[in-house]
């Protein structure tokens, strides 16, 4: 019996039939887009699951950490929602390519547990082949994280640290307790209640201190009073009733003054203290600006070390020679931005092309061109002569560093050896502080790259693995993924220490990780379908075993 081609859709229960023909022959397109689509589908469940997961976990950490700059503070609801929602951008950031690993090792290690795999390969797809969707789609992904990186996390951040000052500068609601004195107005004002109705707002015997004037001090008497806040919510009105204002001065500490009232009214201001929200924001840290903005800062910053370089090469030569200099190398944030520029300049280039009148049929035919007058510059003043000062002798030219209020001789052969050795160590400090600056800022922007690509690291990773241990399930899922994390965001955090030291270049830094987990997943994808043993046993075990029956069979013949 012979079978052929089949151009009905692909099925895995044929893998009997194929199995007992021993030939196969190649598979269509059309199976390859069918299983191009299954193998994708199964892997955008795990793939949201473990998202949301590992996101909801990352961030409810992220937000115990700062419960106490919400609590107490009578936030709106509507504040709380938007810190929670800015939070989650740099957030996904990480989690993103955790989520990646995990939905690969879940979706290959469920197909290979239920045999999938085995009807794959009995159909002449290779193990290669399937894996191939699954880097596409994650190097899409990849890009997507690079856009999202550059432009909605710096955003996002920038956001989340205003509101975070805002809040910050809110003082907490206005609350009183019983029995104790309560700071109103800090190191000004204190009241004390024996009993508070909370309904109400109703006070009974009542207490208040006065501490605002260093030269005299009051406290306020009630037998009972009501307490309520102004219609914008910053002041605290307090009405009392049947009490009396005990007041004595400084300068008259002998003296005594009571008054007693029936019914009096006082208004404590900035009580209530509404949250006030800055619109424009303070200066931007590294990790809310772009990649371009970034790259900005560090030629700005090797510029402002360069030109204190040759300031010191002049003031103090072996000063100089002591510094290590390095130099700053174009890189992946260079060439981004160069492509991001392009695209900006033609996008101007077709809107300007756009924007112009263009000609009519007959225009066009008959040669006519649209003329466009420009008007007459208006008539300026005719420009007199400048009057040339009289010359006077060259003033002292002052050093590039030291300030011209200092009041040193800022010629260099007229500093001493004391002055050259201080300003020396003021250009060295500077130099140092620019350096870091460097160093910071491709640190970030190495980064922004480095974990936008584990995504299709992860991939290449995760597929051998659970391809390789079919049996594995969620245990191998778990552990595996845990493995990797572990590994790759200390390799992550231990780089960017020793790069903003200036113990290793930010590339080196940032990379590291990436490539020691790409030359593993390459090893391993590359192979796929070369297995020397299946599933059930260790491939080293079984060598070692081949090795002693060959070790024994010589003993026998000997």
């Amino acid at each position: 019996m012979e079978y052929t081609s089949d151009p009905e859709p692909y099925n895995p229960l044929w893998c009997a039939d194929f199995l007992a023909v021993g030939e196969l022959r190649r598979t269509p397109p059309l199976r390859l887009k069918i299983v191009t689509r299954y193998i994708l589908k199964e892997h955008v469940g795990p793939l949201v699951f473990s998202l949301s997961a590992l996101t909801s976990l990352l961030l409810l950490n992220y937000v115990a950490k700062r419960l106490g700059e919400l609590v107490g503070k009578g936030l709106p609801a509507r504040v709380i929602v938007e810190f929670l929602l800015l939070s989650v951008p740099f957030t996904v950031a990480m989690t993103l390519p955790m989520a990646v690993l995990v939905s690969t090792l879940h979706a290959f290690s469920r197909m290979a547990s239920e045999n999938e795999i085995t009807a794959f390969k009995a159909s002449g797809i290779s193990l290669r082949r399937l894996v191939v969707p699954v880097i596409v789609s994650a190097s899409i992904l990849t890009l997507v994280m690079v856009w999202f990186n550059d432009q909605v996390l710096p955003a996002a951040n920038h956001r989340l640290s205003t509101l975070s000052n805002d809040i910050a500068r809110k003082k907490p609601t206005f609350a009183l307790r019983e029995q104790i004195i309560n700071e109103v107005v800090p190191n000004r004002l204190y009241l004390r209640t024996a009993h508070l109705t909370r309904v109400g707002s109703s006070m009974k015997d009542v207490t208040i201190f006065d501490l605002a004037d260093p030269q005299r001090r009051r406290t306020v008497r009630a037998d009972s009073g009501l307490l309520a806040l102004s219609t914008d919510g910053r002041d605290l009105l307090l009405t009392l009733f049947s009490g009396n204002v005990i007041e004595l001065t400084a300068t008259e500490p002998t003296r005594l003054q009571r008054n007693f009232f029936t019914k009096d009214y006082v208004r404590v201001r900035g009580i209530g203290n509404s949250l006030e929200r800055d619109s424009v924001g303070g200066e931007k840290s590294d990790r809310e600006m772009t990649v371009c903005e970034l790259q900005r800062k560090v030629h700005h910053a090797a510029f402002v070390r360069d030109s204190a370089f040759t300031s010191l090469k002049k003031l103090d030569s072996a000063l100089y020679r002591t510094i290590p200099q390095r130099a700053v190398t174009r890189g992946i944030g260079d060439a981004y931005c160069d492509l991001q520029y392009w695209w900006t300049d033609l996008r101007l280039v077709k809107s300007a092309s756009a924007a112009s009148v263009p000609l009519t049929a007959s225009e066009a035919a008959q040669g006519r061109s649209v003329v466009v007058q420009v008007p007459a510059p208006p008539p300026q003043a005719p420009v007199q002569a400048p009057v040339q000062a009289p010359v006077q002798a060259p003033a002292q030219v002052e050093h590039p560093i030291i300030p011209p209020s200092a009041g040193i001789m800022t010629s260099d052969s007229a500093l001493s050896v004391a002055q050259r050795s201080v300003l020396g160590e003021s250009v060295r400090i500077s130099i140092a502080q620019a350096q870091g600056m460097i160093d910071g800022n491709q640190v970030e922007i190495e980064k922004k790259f480095a974990i936008a690509a584990a995504c299709v690291i992860f991939v290449l990773l995760g597929a051998p693995i659970a391809l390789r241990f079919p049996r594995g399930g969620v245990g191998l899922t778990i552990g595996v993924s845990l493995g990797v994390f572990g590994l790759y965001y200390v390799g992550l955090i231990a780089g960017e220490d020793l790069a903003r030291r200036g113990m290793l270049s930010a590339f080196w830094a940032m990379w590291t990780a990436n490539i020691v987990l790409f030359v593993i997943g390459a090893f391993l994808t590359a192979r796929l379908g070369r297995e020397g043993t299946t599933s059930r046993g260790s491939e080293t075990s079984e060598w070692w075993n081949r090795l002693l029956d060959r070790l024994r069979g010589r003993e026998r013949s000997a």
